[in-house]
């Protein structure tokens, strides 16, 4: 007996306290972060009862044509479940959802499954109804480089050249809590090289980092007052994932990101952090291997593991 309800704003507060509780959540999936660009995305996000006890959320949006996205404005972000949560229930769910979503007009379903190394316990129930019950078909895969910092592997040579280059140069890495420097040079950069522009605004960033202070943090690395380059990290627990890097020219000369990433990690490992994630590394135009971006972040010590994304007709 499953009650399925599309979430309401009045609702957020119950929203929040299960994504607090659930075991494959992060703080992106509170209400907070999803509802900052509400204005580009029509959300359909879906909070399903068992026997009148919420059991999972949905984030999801509506894309006007007949397909339900979970959610175009995240990474990633699929059934977030609790630690009762088990694999026949989670079908059932699945059932209960495609019948909603038909009656509702939908004609396709877009599935981002939540990467395992965010998950507090397994949390792939839906990988399994996926494809018992949906008969869901793997859209895209996306290559994420991610460390495992109690088991770290070694730098290669080439970044630790990086690093002893920065420590003559006599780089520090320092927390900032201005973004304006850091962002002009994310944009300029960004612009030179691949014509694009950065996810987020300054004043958006700033408005998340506002109501997320402890979870989003920018780490800058610095030759006395002169910012070389940074990186803007996502702290999600157990992973701690980037979500912009970018070195100046004079940066890039001196190691600032080999020299700022030998410190992270060190610091992460430390404290009994599991993961660091550098990311995806696929091109935009055709999801190919961008293979420079990638052999610069392996050689942190990072390896693979898959962002996926399933459809589904109803």
């Amino acid at each position: 007996m499953i009650e399925i309800i599309r979430y309401t704003p009045d609702r957020a507060a119950e929203w929040d306290s299960f994504v607090g509780r659930s075991k494959n959540a992060t703080f992106l999936f509170r209400r907070g972060y999803m509802d900052y660009h509400a204005d580009r995305f029509a959300d359909h996000s879906l909070m399903l009862y068992e026997k009148g006890r919420l059991s999972a959320l949905l984030p999801a949006n509506d894309d006007g044509q007949g397909t339900l996205w979970s959610h175009r404005g995240l990474s990633y972000g699929g059934l977030l479940m609790d630690g009762h949560t088990r694999a026949a229930q989670v079908c059932e769910m699945m059932t209960a959802m495609n019948d909603y979503l038909r009656c509702r007009g939908f004609q396709r379903v877009v599935y981002k499954h939540i990467p395992w190394h965010y998950a507090q316990l397994p949390s792939e129930e839906d990988l399994f109804a996926l494809t018992s019950v949906c008969r869901a078909q793997l859209l895209t895969r996306d290559v994420a480089s991610v460390v495992v910092l109690p088991r770290r592997l070694s730098f290669t040579t080439l970044r630790k050249r990086g690093v002893k280059k920065g420590q003559r140069a006599g780089l520090s890495v320092r927390q900032l809590s201005d973004f304006s420097d850091f962002w002009r040079l994310l944009e300029h950069h960004l612009r030179q090289k691949f014509n694009a522009q950065p996810v987020h605004t300054l004043s958006e960033i700033m408005l998340l980092k506002s109501r997320f202070p402890d979870d989003i943090q920018l780490m800058g690395v610095c030759r006395d007052d002169e910012l070389l380059g940074g990186t803007v990290l996502y702290d999600c627990g157990q992973t701690v994932k980037t979500q912009y890097i970018v070195a100046s020219e004079e940066g890039r000369r001196q190691g600032a990101l080999d020299f700022l990433f030998d410190r992270l990690l060190d610091r992460y490992a430390a404290e009994g952090r599991i993961f660091f994630d550098f990311g995806t590394s696929n091109m935009v135009a055709d999801d190919s291997l961008n293979a420079s971006l990638i052999f610069q972040k392996e050689g942190f010590g990072a390896r693979a593991v898959c962002y996926d994304t399933y459809e589904w007709t109803l």
